[in-house]
């Protein structure tokens, strides 16, 4: 599919993986909304990168994992560009606690409120447009723990399990509509979502001897968007680490 003047909304799109991926689709010549919660400034800094570009851009607020504010969010980035014809499913939360002896009932809740959940709420809003025009792409952001357990805890695993679930489960769905459904699992990833003693212990265990850079998730991403006939799949972004 030939991507420019598409409508792209890329959740968590103020840094990191979300960053590296409106500026990918911009450079495709797509228009982008950015979706945060905390990080204003930073949402406003990629909406002006993409406008040095030449397209069009807007930070939109909301929490993904309440539903009132994702359809606030949809009508805002329908009003501005008329239609979404992309979603990268791209915010989460990384946990403060890994065992399960330690993690508590909230913080259980809060990472498959946003891990999962959010996914849920914007594709939910998202899908009849794209059903209607018979056109659309989802692409969720899942990881290498949601497929072989990894090592930062049952929430952050089963989050993510469930997203890959949920992505090839909806992939049967909407094929007949023209919409293709599919994700990437990156294992870890150069961003301020991890610690600097994190980064450093998963490059040891890479055999690339080295963690990825996120406009390498985000170049898998747009892979995912321009190809008509693959949906269903989650493609592994991890150096080797892991492979099935």
């Amino acid at each position: 599919m030939e991507l420019r003047d598409l409508k792209v909304l890329i959740t968590g799109g103020s840094r990191g993986i979300g960053k590296a991926t409106a500026l990918a689709f911009a450079n495709k010549g797509c228009d982008v909304a950015v979706n945060y919660l905390h990080s204003a400034a930073k949402a406003k800094e990629v909406v002006k990168e993409i406008e040095n570009i030449g397209r069009r851009a807007i930070a939109v607020k909301a929490d993904v994992s309440i539903l009132q504010e994702c359809e606030r969010m949809v009508e805002q980035v329908i009003e501005a560009f008329g239609r979404i014809d992309v979603l990268v499913n791209n915010a989460g939360v990384f946990p403060k606690h890994f065992k399960i002896t330690e993690i508590t009932e909230e913080e259980w809740d809060w990472i498959l409120s946003i891990n999962l959940k959010g996914a849920f709420n914007v594709t939910k809003l998202v899908v009849p447009g794209m059903v209607k025009r018979r056109l659309g792409r989802i692409i969720s952001v899942a990881s290498i723990a949601g497929k072989s357990g990894g090592t930062v805890g049952v929430a952050y695993a089963a989050s993510k399990a469930g997203l890959i679930g949920f992505t090839r489960a909806l992939a049967r769905e909407l094929a007949p509509y023209g919409i293709t459904v599919n994700a990437v699992a990156p294992g870890p990833v150069d961003t301020d979502f991890l610690t600097p003693e994190f980064k450093t212990k998963a490059a040891k265990l890479s055999p690339q001897g080295r963690i990825a850079r996120p406009e390498e998730i985000a170049h898998a991403i747009i892979f995912l968007a321009e190809n008509d006939h693959i949906t269903g799949e989650v493609i592994n972004i991890n150096g080797g680490r892991y492979v099935d």
